[in-house]
């Protein structure tokens, strides 16, 4: 071996439910932190049925469950950022809620409500959670047009309604808010904002049916890029720099939407 000197590298860990096709979810978490050289950790709140075409079912872990895994995770190995995605009911909200704002690591939210098949992923109850708990705590956090909707009945209709959303979330008080316009037609652009500065996000709208994950791989690589230093706008640079890659060759998978590849710049 030689003196060669073993380095850790910085830990993430992601909140989110499992998805057994392995495109979105806790998968996709990992794949994309260890496509970004992180070392990636898993708290599971849910487990999904899922696959191509859509989620079959899903069964969420006990609060205590989750708890346990966040203790175990926290206590013994710290994380230098943190990720949230599909967390189900109120009382997983809650549990991940105060366990994170206990906790000294940048924190990026993804509101996960529906699936890319338009699957509801969250107890119609627990949207009161995220929006009086979970954001409250979020470093950043990162909606898609239909989910700023759900959180804050802002409508947007065109790119320039996203500065209105961007507000209406902030004022629910995440530090930043980054609005997915992919949703809105025309070339997609993402604002991102802390109130204060802005930045847009432009990318080419790719010709590719295969995007299960992009929510999530796109939360898991802003928490990576924050667990190696950057600054929240060079994170969501960098990040969606690997997700419009990760789209660009994603892949048909059994009959339905494929997935990113995660690993697109190794292949």
């Amino acid at each position: 071996m030689g003196d060669m000197t073993v380095t850790t590298p910085p830990r993430v860990l992601t909140v989110a439910g499992s998805d057994s096709g392995g495109g979105a979810g806790i998968q996709a978490d990992l794949k994309t932190m260890l496509a970004l050289g992180v070392h990636g950790m898993s708290v599971i709140a849910a487990v999904t049925a899922q696959n191509s075409l859509g989620v079959q079912g899903y069964w969420e872990l006990p609060p205590e469950a989750v708890r346990a895994q966040l203790d175990s995770v926290l206590g013994d190995i710290g994380a230098q950022s943190v990720k949230t995605g599909m967390l189900a009911s109120p009382g997983l909200v809650e549990v991940v809620a105060e366990a994170l704002g206990a906790y000294p690591a940048p924190v990026v939210v993804d509101p996960v409500g529906v699936s890319k098949h338009g699957d509801p992923l969250l107890a119609p109850e627990a949207v009161d959670t995220v929006r009086t708990r979970l954001l409250p705590v979020a470093t950043v956090v990162t909606p898609n047009l239909w989910e700023v909707e759900q959180l804050t009945s802002v409508k947007v209709e065109d790119e320039h309604g996203l500065r209105r959303a961007a507000d209406a979330i902030l004022e629910l008080g995440p530090t930043w808010a980054l609005i997915k316009g992919g949703h809105l037609p025309g070339e997609p652009v993402d604002l991102l904002t802390d109130g204060t500065s802005e930045y847009r996000f432009s990318a080419p709208r790719l010709d590719n049916r295969h995007t299960h994950g992009t929510g999530c791989t796109l939360a898991s690589a802003i928490a990576a890029r924050l667990a190696l230093g950057d600054d929240v706008p060079t994170a969501v640079g960098k990040a969606k720099e690997y997700v419009t890659g990760a789209i660009a060759r994603g892949f048909p998978l059994g009959d339905g939407i494929g997935p990113v590849d995660h690993a697109w710049r190794w292949r």
